[in-house]
C-alpha cells in the first residue's frame, strides 16, 4: 500500500505523474515523484523549480510513500535522516557530508507550565542543532537537492539563522557558499556566518529587499542554488521533521495544541503537513489539534489579517527586535491563516518588551536561553493563556527555534549583575542577597 501525498492532500488524479528531469540520477529524491502546484495541482517534473508555470502558485513536493512503520523509523539514525523515506532525499543520504541535524530534545516544561497555568506543557528545543537553530533541518534537505542538481554555488537570503546554517553546511559539503543578509543584522549572527564563509554579503535594506535581490540573481546566474528560492520546495520539506519528531517523542501521538513562530510561515505549514502525513500513513491516531502562530507586533501581517478576519496579507515594513521573524511579506502567510482557522487555533502578536520578557521567562523557568523568535513564541503562549484563546487543560507544545547567544543585544539591557560588592562576607550580608 502506498500514499501519494502533497500539501493539498493528494495530487489531482487528472494530473499525469511528472517524469524525472533529465540528468537526475535514479532515486536522487527518494519517494518524491514530482512537484505539484499548491494552488491548481498542476504537475511539474523534479528540478530546481519553485513557481507553477500555469498559475505561478508555489510548488510542493509530491510523493508516493511506501508503507512505513514506527519500528523502521526508530531503527534509523538519531537525526532527521531517520525520516528519509518521507523526505525528498536519496536512500544513501547518510553517506553524503552534511550537518546531520535534528532529533533535538523535547522537554517537559513543568516550571513554565506552572508559571502560566498550563497543566501539560512541552518545549521542543531546536537550539541544540549544529548551528543552534532549526534552519539546519531545512538546509540539509536543500543541500541534498543542490548536490543532486550539480549546483556550483549554495546560497541564500537570510535574517541570520539561515545564513549560519547555509555557510556551515556548504563548508562541510565542500561547496562554495554565498549568503546575503540585511546590513543591520545582529552582530553575533553576522559573525556566526562569516566564520564559515568568505562570502557574507550585507545588503542595505530589510529582508524583503534581500530576498528580491536573491530572486534576481537566481534568475540570471546558472548553477546557483538559493535554498529558499529556486530549491525552496525541497528546502521547506525539512521543517516537517519537527512535526515528525514531536509526535515520535510524545510516544507516537499528536499534541492537542502547538504554538509555532511565524516568519515566512513555512515552518507552521510544514509541521501541520507532517502531522497530516503521519495520520495518513497510520503512524499516529487521527485526532483534532489546534495550531497557533506567533509574531512580533512590529512585523505581524499574518496576525493582523487573522484578527481582521480577512484572507489577504498586507505587506509591512518590519520594525522589531525579532529580526529572524522580520519578513514583511510572508510567502506562506495565507496558508498559515487557513491552517490556524481550520484547526481552531489563532495567530497572535506581542510587543518587543513582551518578547524580551518571554526570553527571560523561559530562561528562568526551564534553563533554556532562546533568541528573539523563541521569546516571541513564549510571549505569545502567555498572551494566549491570558486572553483565553488557549485551553490550559490540554497537552501543549511550544517550539524554540534558536539559541539566545545569537541575539544577546535583545536582553543585555534588562539583565545583568544584581549587585556589585567588595570581596568580603560583610559586604555580602550588607547587600541583602541571602
Amino acid at each position: 500500500m502506498s500514499a501519494v501525498i502533497t500539501e493539498q492532500s493528494q495530487v489531482d488524479e487528472a494530473t499525469p505523474a511528472p517524469e524525472a528531469a533529465t540528468g537526475i540520477r535514479e532515486g536522487a529524491f527518494g519517494n518524491a515523484t514530482g512537484l505539484s502546484c499548491r494552488e491548481c495541482g498542476h504537475g511539474v517534473e523534479l528540478g530546481p523549480f519553485y513557481a507553477c508555470p500555469e498559475c505561478f502558485g508555489p510548488l510542493e513536493i509530491a510523493y508516493d510513500f511506501p508503507a512505513v512503520t514506527r519500528e523502521e523509523i526508530e531503527a534509523g539514525p538519531a537525526n532527521i535522516w531517520r525520516y528519509k523515506a518521507l523526505l525528498p532525499v536519496p536512500t544513501d543520504i547518510e553517506q553524503s557530508p552534511n550537518m546531520e541535524p535534528g532529533f533535538t530534545r523535547l522537554l517537559k516544561a513543568r516550571n513554565l507550565g506552572r508559571e502560566l497555568g498550563i497543566d501539560n506543557l512541552w518545549v521542543k528545543d531546536d537550539s541544540t542543532n549544529p548551528t543552534n537553530s532549526f534552519k539546519d533541518r531545512v538546509v540539509a534537505c536543500a543541500l541534498s537537492a543542490a548536490t543532486e542538481f550539480g549546483s556550483k554555488v549554495f546560497a541564500c537570503p537570510s535574517t541570520g539563522n539561515l545564513a549560519n546554517a547555509v555557510a556551515a553546511a556548504g563548508a562541510r559539503a565542500g561547496i562554495k557558499t554565498v549568503v546575503f543578509i540585511p546590513s543591520n543584522l545582529e552582530t553575533p549572527k553576522q559573525v556566526n556566518s562569516a566564520v564559515f564563509t568568505e562570502s557574507l554579503v550585507a545588503v542595505n535594506g530589510n529582508y524583503d529587499d534581500v530576498n528580491k535581490l536573491a530572486s534576481e540573481i537566481a534568475g540570471e546566474e546558472d548553477g546557483w542554488a538559493f535554498v529558499n528560492v529556486n530549491v525552496r520546495p525541497y528546502y521547506a520539506e525539512g521543517s516537517k521533521t519537527l512535526g515528525y519528531e514531536i509526535a515520535e517523542q510524545l510516544g507516537w501521538r499528536l499534541p492537542d495544541q502547538i504554538v509555532i513562530p511565524v516568519a515566512s510561515g513555512s515552518q507552521l505549514t510544514k509541521v501541520h503537513k507532517a502531522f497530516q502525513e503521519l495520520i495518513k500513513l497510520g503512524l499516529v491516531e487521527d485526532k483534532p489539534y489546534k495550531v497557533f502562530g506567533a509574531q512580533a507586533t512590529g512585523c505581524s501581517p499574518v496576525s493582523v489579517a487573522y484578527k481582521a478576519g480577512v484572507d489577504a496579507i498586507r505587506p509591512v515594513k518590519p520594525d522589531t527586535i525579532a529580526k529572524s521573524l522580520a519578513i514583511g511579506n510572508p510567502a506562506d502567510g495565507i496558508y498559515v491563516l487557513d491552517i490556524c482557522r481550520e484547526t481552531g487555533g489563532a495567530v497572535e502578536d506581542i510587543t518587543d518588551d513582551e518578547v524580551r520578557e518571554g526570553i527571560v521567562l523561559l530562561a528562568r523557568t526551564e534553563g533554556i536561553f532562546t533568541e528573539t523568535a523563541g521569546g516571541t513564541t513564549v510571549g505569545v503562549l502567555k498572551k494566549l493563556v491570558e486572553t483565553g484563546q488557549l485551553d490550559t487543560t490540554l497537552e501543549t507544545v511550544v517550539i524554540n527555534t534558536g539559541h539566545g547567544l545569537k541575539t544577546l543585544d535583545a536582553v543585555s539591557g534588562i539583565v545583568g549583575p544584581t549587585a556589585t560588592i567588595e570581596p568580603s562576607y560583610a559586604a555580602f550580608v550588607a547587600a541583602g542577597i541571602a
